[in-house]
């Protein structure tokens, strides 16, 4: 049997093997830094462990937490929340109906997504009010020990239910059961307003009531029209004071700041879309801005205006209760005059004085009536012809003046050569030819005084008729915006970067119109304006500013020139004759003509005027 000897190599290799180790093990040891390091570590694990196990015993009882002693606070925060608002998970609660499509987060509470389920934008996607964080609301208050807190911070608690298709939903910051602040949202089926409550129970030993409670609510407005110029133009911060004043930050300024008292509710407005928030209990003050984000330049940008309100809330002892309501929906006049109780139908911008007036009473329910019957097209080309017919009485005195000025024209152009050299005789002779005429010059200006509260009442009207919203006719496809025939590889000033076919033919009508009105009395008189200018401005005016304007606009004036040209051309060749006035003026110079307080007071003035020059020349 062979011996088994230990090999000498083996042994050797052994041993540096073990040397290498041992000189691994000696190179890898911590050094003192190393090591006092993570004794200290060590250290901190432990107190965090003893904090925690003070917290444990605290949490069961918070209503017995001190808030002045900051180490207990310190200690609670790290578990149950910032000065004791216990900490909930993250995520959020969807409240809908059939209109209106919401979600509320847990963090803050507040509403962080609307939604309109029955409207799409120019581009055909859904009309988003508030998204991916264009809006924020929170409360931000003191607390007893002097430090500031917002809600946006808050973790809230949600509990949702539902009554007889009511949806209420309840969000919760607590402290404990019986501490808590809670905002309580309430839905109905198929309405946009949301009832919301604000109310606390409990928190007089965290709210320092000394302070006040500042309500801070931001949004930016979405863009959903195709023309984000014409767009921005009425999308609005309005406010209602207590009085029922409605008032209106500048919607052109780059940016624009009020501070108001006695405030009812607020609405920021995103042209065709609104969101309003009311309270019961009237904001004593409130801090409004408005900031603009478009420029000449923005043809694609999604956000048109930026809105902020600040206002302080008043506790009443020692708590928060406040009842308010959302409305997220259209700026639709059928829609807001369903709460009539909250004013808010004020909100829409019919204009002001005798002008809102008429669009309010008049033309709105008007046109309410007839499209609920015809096309939106159709609807505006009737009540074009009905506006013309209540108004062809005072087109009939408007062309009757304009003929009598036609018959003495002759006569007047002896004058102006008679008195070429003295001005002040010339307008003498000429008032007192229309005087024994019985003709006013100014009678053909009274007519279109009175039909420019129509005129405005209408402007107003077409931009923001919500029952206009991307409804078609011929080649437009959105009668409250403009129609477009060509797109433009440039943008021209004021004009814009395409071609409307509405605003030509309107331009092109009111210049026959004009040349129907002027162009039979185009003779230059003293101290009259230049007719011939005009009749060239208006058209010019018509195609370049209205280009991007409401295609609904333009084909109510083309269709109202058009039906004014007819009912002119009626009177001229079946109503007035020429003969017969021309017959009836020279019978009125043989009567004696009174004159007129007015006029007497003229000629005084001019007969004082004359002898004061001839005197000058004597001199």
């Amino acid at each position: 049997m062979e011996e088994k000897k230990i090999d000498v190599n083996t042994i050797i290799g052994f041993v540096l093997i073990f040397g290498i180790l041992l000189f691994m093990f000696w190179q890898n040891q911590p050094t003192a830094e190393e090591l006092e390091a993570k004794k200290a570590e060590q250290e901190q694990v432990e107190a965090k462990a003893k904090e925690q196990e003070k917290v444990e015993k605290v949490t069961p009882a918070p209503a017995t937490l001190n808030l002045n002693d900051s180490t207990a606070i310190a200690n609670y925060k790290s578990t149950i929340g910032a000065f004791g608002f216990t900490k909930a998970t993250e995520g959020t609660t969807v409240l809908e109906n059939d209109v209106v499509y919401m979600e509320i987060s847990n963090k803050g509470g507040e509403i962080t997504e609307v939604k309109m389920k029955n409207f799409n934008t120019y581009d055909s996607i859904p009309v988003y009010l508030i998204k991916d964080g264009n809006a924020s609301f929170a409360l931000n208050f003191t607390t007893t020990d002097n430090r500031i807190l917002t809600t946006k911070d808050l973790f809230f608690e949600p509990s949702l239910s539902e009554n007889n298709g009511v949806k209420t939903l309840s969000m919760k910051a607590k402290v404990s059961e019986n501490q808590f602040l809670e905002y309580t949202y309430e839905m109905k089926s198929d309405e946009y307003l949301v009832d919301f409550a604000i109310r606390s129970q409990g928190l007089s030993n965290v709210i320092n009531s000394t302070k006040p409670i500042n309500l801070d609510w931001k949004l930016k407005a979405i863009r959903h029209s195709k023309s984000i110029q014409y767009s921005n133009r009425y999308t609005r911060l309005t406010y209602n004071h207590d009085d029922g004043t409605i008032s209106k930050l500048s919607e052109s300024s780059d940016f624009d700041e009020e501070t108001e008292t006695d405030v009812k509710w607020l609405s920021y407005r995103q042209h065709f879309f609104s969101s309003i928030l009311a309270s019961d209990t009237h904001f004593e003050s409130a801090q409004l801005s408005s900031k603009n984000l478009v420029t000449e330049e923005s043809h694609t940008q999604g956000f048109m205006k930026e809105y902020e309100t600040q206002a302080p809330l008043k506790l009443n002892g020692g708590e928060l209760a406040y009842t308010m309501n959302w409305y997220y929906g259209p700026t639709d006049v059928k829609v807001l005059a369903q709460y009539k109780e909250l004013g808010i139908e004020d909100s829409i911008p019919f204009g002001w004085g005798i002008f809102g007036m008429i669009n309010r009473y008049v033309f709105t329910p008007l046109f309410t009536f007839l499209s609920g019957f015809a096309p939106a097209g159709i609807a505006i080309i009737i009540m074009t012809i009905l506006v013309r017919l209540a108004m062809s009485p005072v087109t009939y005195k408007s062309y009757l003046s304009q003929a009598k000025m036609k018959v003495l024209k002759p006569e007047i152009a002896e004058i102006n050569e008679k008195y070429k050299d003295n001005a002040m005789k010339r307008q003498q002779e000429t008032m007192k030819l229309n005087n024994k005429a019985g003709v006013s010059p100014l009678s053909g200006c009274i007519p279109a005084l009175i039909q420019m509260p129509i005129f405005y009442a209408l402007f107003m009207f077409f931009p923001t008729s919500f029952a206009l919203r991307q409804k078609p006719f011929l080649w437009a496809d959105d009668l409250a915006s403009y129609d477009t025939i060509a797109q433009l590889p440039f943008t021209i000033p004021i004009y814009g970067d395409h071609v409307s076919l509405f605003p030509i033919l309107a331009s092109i009508a009111i210049f026959f119109y004009m040349m129907m009105t002027t162009g039979q009395n185009m003779t230059q008189q003293p101290g009259m304006p230049n007719m011939k200018f005009i009749m060239y401005l208006s058209p010019l005016f018509m195609l370049v500013f209205f280009n991007g304007f409401a295609s609904g606009l333009s084909l109510y004036y083309f269709i109202s020139n058009l039906i004014t040209i007819f009912i002119m051309l009626a009177i001229k060749h079946f109503i007035l004759d020429d003969a017969k006035i021309h017959a009836q003026i020279q019978e009125n110079k043989l009567k004696p003509k009174k004159e007129n307080k007015f006029q007497k007071k003229m000629r005084e003035m001019m007969e004082q005027a004359e002898e004061q020059k001839k005197l000058g020349k004597k001199k």
